[in-house]
């Protein structure tokens, strides 16, 4: 690799597929850098990139973060469900239960 340049992964998914970029950028890219040089609204129709959505490793970032070699840059989908919603009601279902198999 020549010096100034870093080497970066871009990543989004949708329901139905992935995508995986290796990107080569300057020394000094940004994450908003990285976003248009892997294109991937053209790449991967209807996924839509949204700024509080971004990352780098499981992380949320701003789209001015400067990327190190070696970053991933990730897009993020909105939940289905929120968690913690989940895991309420699913207590409650095993609650239930629970009260029901002390009545027989």
């Amino acid at each position: 690799m020549a010096t100034g340049q870093l080497r970066v992964e871009v990543a989004a998914g949708l329901p139905d597929r992935q995508y995986v970029l290796d990107l080569l950028l300057p020394d000094g890219a940004t994450v908003q850098d990285a976003l248009n040089a892997a294109d991937l609204p053209r790449r991967m129709p209807g996924l839509t990139v949204e700024p509080g959505r971004i990352g780098v490793f499981g992380k949320l970032c701003a789209p001015d973060r400067v990327l190190k070699d070696g970053d991933r840059v990730e897009i993020y989908r909105p939940l289905k469900a929120d968690p913690k919603e989940v895991r309420r009601q699913l207590a409650e279902i095993e609650r239930r239960r629970g009260q029901e198999s002390t009545k027989d």
